[in-house]
């Protein structure tokens, strides 16, 4: 029996052109998909919506493989992808409203009862209230634990910028939380 490494394909595999992505990068590519997931779902706030635009950003990834630098982080990589092409999704969105996003369905028929549940919906609906610039940088580095600098890379800014805005949102939130209405 003849072996891949020999040359050989089975008849299975689809052939290999210049728009094959280099198998090195497609574990480490799913290895980042809980980290794409939760990163998208707080950028939209929505799982459906966090789902396609989890499967866009990778269907970019793929195709544009050839423009990643071998070396170079990539996390910081597939997150630019997914932040760039939420923002685009915005944008033409904006121009395409045609009702109200409010819908009945949505609404919660019981509300939960584990004091932790609460506390934490409070959380989420306070950093949910941030602008969306803190909010991203908070979600970033506190939640998903990118340094300053990736954060930075990610977002096309200082890091000077990132750190003032981390701590910024971080305070934001505490006073929604508390009750001052300093947000």
């Amino acid at each position: 029996m003849i072996s891949e490494n020999e040359g050989v394909k089975s008849q299975g595999e689809p052939p290999v052109t210049d728009q094959t992505p280099p198998r090195s990068i497609i574990p480490d590519v799913v290895d980042l998909i809980p980290a794409l997931r939760a990163y998208a779902r707080s950028l939209s706030r929505n799982q459906s919506d966090a789902d396609d635009l989890v499967q866009e950003t990778l269907l970019k990834a793929i195709a544009n493989v050839d423009k990643f630098q071998p070396g170079t982080r990539l996390r910081a990589w597939l997150f630019t992808i997914l932040r760039n092409t939420f923002y685009t999704r915005i944008r033409v969105s904006a121009r395409e409203r045609t009702g109200a996003a409010d819908c009945v369905s949505g609404e919660m028929s019981v509300q939960p009862s584990q004091e932790w549940t609460v506390r934490g919906r409070e959380l989420m609906a306070a950093i949910d209230r941030l602008p969306p610039h803190y909010r991203e940088i908070l979600i970033l580095v506190v939640m998903l634990g990118e340094s300053y600098e990736e954060a930075a890379r990610i977002c096309d800014c200082a890091i000077g910028t990132v750190k003032s805005r981390v701590s910024r949102a971080r305070q934001l939130v505490m006073n929604d939380l508390e009750g001052t209405g300093e947000a």
